[in-house]
């Protein structure tokens, strides 16, 4: 048998007790902030009375998609309260917005570079599929050492794991950009960051609020793991519930955390669907079905100056 061995693994270490050496202090700081900005998070979530935060929710559901949505929504935290985990339940949520907000705020401007640049988007995609066929329990590790147990590595190993899909969806909703609704707004004389802002970012977003959505639900289906380095609600509650066996406990745990990825999804779902088109122009989009008319409308207001140019 062959004795030669890649020695991946202590590379891996020394590399860890470098930016450990080297970047401590910097992580420290990483970690105050992720750490205060939880506390922010669950503490807007936790100090309200329990009926006022599924009101707001509610409320939020109802504006989103309409009144059944808004049922669904109070049914299911009311039965989250029901279970006696509330507390909980506002803890991971808490958690998960964190994760998420971090999450789209780095992949968007990553998959607005990665459709920008063929050679970004090469070099972007490999970084994607490491991270996301690495087991989620790998991202622990490294986790633990720099940022230490509790609630922060958690945060840190939900950001990497959930996302991919973020990058991906917003590279793909933006290279589906009709490129002669883009040439029309370069005919206008806009820069490329006017036509990236007005015209394909908009046109773009059912695509990035699917990627959106997938952002969160990957970020709930981390919540167990965040359990166990000691990130607490509800994953520490399932945790604890393996440790002693409990199903009751399980599956409380677990129905509260289904019960929140259903209103997660259902909310962000209907935020990413485009409403129905008032008038629209039928004659100009049976005549020339490429381009949408919506957008050639849309353009003009969006890129013209502020005096109406006639399209001819």
């Amino acid at each position: 048998m062959n004795d030669f061995r890649l020695p991946l693994g202590d590379w891996a270490d020394s590399f860890i007790d470098f930016i450990t050496e080297v970047f401590g202090g910097f992580f420290a700081v990483v970690r105050g902030i992720f750490a205060g900005f939880y506390d922010l998070v669950d503490f807007a979530l936790q100090t309200p009375p329990f009926w006022v935060v599924i009101v707001a929710f509610a409320a939020i559901a109802w504006l989103a998609k309409g009144w059944k949505l808004a049922v669904g929504t109070a049914v299911g935290l009311v039965v989250i309260v029901g279970v006696d985990q509330w507390d909980n339940a506002m803890s991971t949520l808490a958690l998960v917005l964190v994760a998420s907000l971090i999450a789209v705020a780095i992949s968007v401007p990553l998959g607005v570079l990665a459709a920008s640049s063929d050679t970004a988007s090469k070099i972007i995609r490999p970084i994607l599929d490491f991270m996301q066929t690495m087991p989620a329990m790998v991202y622990l590790i490294p986790a633990l050492i720099l940022f230490r147990v509790g609630v922060v590595p958690g945060i840190v190993a939900t950001i990497i794991f959930a996302m991919a899909p973020g990058v991906r969806l917003t590279e793909l909703g933006i290279r589906g950009v009709d490129k002669e609704v883009v040439e029309a707004g370069q005919a206008f004389g806009s820069s490329p960051w006017r036509i990236l802002r007005q015209i394909q970012l908009p046109l773009a977003m059912p695509s990035i609020m699917a990627g959106v959505n997938q952002v969160i639900m990957l970020s709930l289906s981390m919540v167990v793991i965040a359990g166990m380095v000691g990130a607490g609600g509800l994953g520490g509650e399932v945790v604890q519930s393996l440790t002693r066996i409990d199903v009751g406990l399980g599956f409380e745990a677990g129905l509260s955390v289904v019960i929140l990825a259903i209103i997660l999804d259902r909310v962000t779902g209907a935020l990413g669907t485009p409403r129905k088109p008032g008038r629209r122009r039928e004659q100009a989009s049976s005549t020339d079905a490429s381009v949408p008319a919506d957008a050639i409308d849309e353009i003009g207001t969006r890129i013209a100056s502020p005096a109406r140019v006639p399209v001819a």
